[in-house]
């Protein structure tokens, strides 16, 4: 805490850079998904299927080490990934659905 801020004063920046950072992972999901749905579309156009585990163990993998090196518990990361992922196959099996 700077020594010239309040306790009261130092909650509220901390309550605003938590606003703006859950606000750039809210556009950052937007255009991940926007993505994710581009390659659904082009899996459905050419019969591949919804999934990909291969690439899956991959990103988790990755993911994985980047949440190490980054300080966030990589149990919690992973697990976040795979909501994430549940939801792209859930897109992806929709995309094929209508194909």
């Amino acid at each position: 805490m700077d020594t010239d801020e309040t306790p009261q004063a130092e909650l509220l920046r901390l309550r605003s850079s938590i606003d703006n950072l859950d606000a750039a992972l809210v556009h950052l999901l937007a255009e991940r998904f926007k993505c994710t749905s581009q390659v659904g579309r082009l899996k459905a156009a050419a019969g591949f299927p919804p999934a990909d585990l291969d690439r899956e163990e991959r990103q988790i993998a990755r993911l994985r080490r980047l949440s190490e090196e980054s300080g966030l518990d990589p149990v919690f990361a992973e697990k976040v990934l795979g909501v994430i992922i549940a939801e792209v196959i859930r897109n992806h099996e929709a995309f094929a659905n209508e194909a």
